[in-house]
């Protein structure tokens, strides 16, 4: 862990810090989580760069500065209860344990969800645990959730994830349009309707489940 100490120095000080990341709850916890701990030992070298990281053949880990300013417009309590979904080797369920009550990971993929649990452990994030299942329709047994993230492009947005917000509850995500546009984006559910915000343009691969449906006509 301390031989990249100073490499997450500088993924704070040359990549959140210069995008608007102030939040001090949130730089402690980018701060204190060792990143090459949620990746291959292939790609520790390159855990801290502003890239995404390859997890599996089809999900990779957003680059830090994406999971950062969208976790700030989140304005995460010690309260919140928070699902991740897709959540890979669960480095943002990591960060997310520093700042909430009780972080719950939603993975499709079994290996994944041990890798998770195994990482999590070892750094004894205790008030958080990562589950096999379906990412397209996530846990909404386990709900309502204050904060609800989704660690991967999609091409349409879920009714189910908003009906699985509590009342003020935010879902962020990333929308792709045309396969090379994209967005991240935060939903915010009131009594009446749920409000949609454009924070900034990113692009991830989409998840497996989220692409767009092609129609046919006869």
């Amino acid at each position: 862990m301390e031989q990249y100490k100073d490499a997450r120095a500088n993924m704070v000080d040359c990549q959140l810090r210069p995008n608007q990341v102030t939040d001090h709850d949130l730089i402690e916890a980018f701060l204190s989580t060792p990143r090459e701990k949620f990746v291959s030992s292939n790609y520790a070298p390159l855990a801290y760069a502003d890239r995404s990281l390859m997890l599996s053949s089809e999900r990779v880990m957003m680059p830090p500065m994406f999971l950062a300013k969208v976790l700030q417009e989140c304005h995460i309590t010690k309260k919140d209860i928070i699902l991740d979904v897709a959540c890979g080797r669960g480095y943002g369920c990591a960060i997310l344990s520093k700042l909430s009550s009780t972080v719950v990971g939603v993975e499709n993929n079994i290996k994944l969800v041990n890798l998770a649990n195994k990482a999590l452990t070892e750094l004894a994030a205790d008030n958080t645990a990562v589950v096999e299942g379906d990412i397209e329709v996530g846990l909404p047994e386990q709900g309502p959730y204050d904060v609800i993230l989704i660690e991967g492009g999609i091409c349409t947005v879920p009714e189910s994830y908003k009906e699985q917000l509590s009342l003020g509850g935010r879902l962020i995500l990333f929308e792709m349009t045309g396969g090379r546009n994209g967005h991240a984006v935060l939903y915010i559910k009131s009594t009446t309707t749920t409000s949609r915000r454009i924070l900034f343009d990113a692009h991830l691969p989409v998840l497996p489940g989220f692409a767009e449906k092609t129609s046919f006509s006869f």
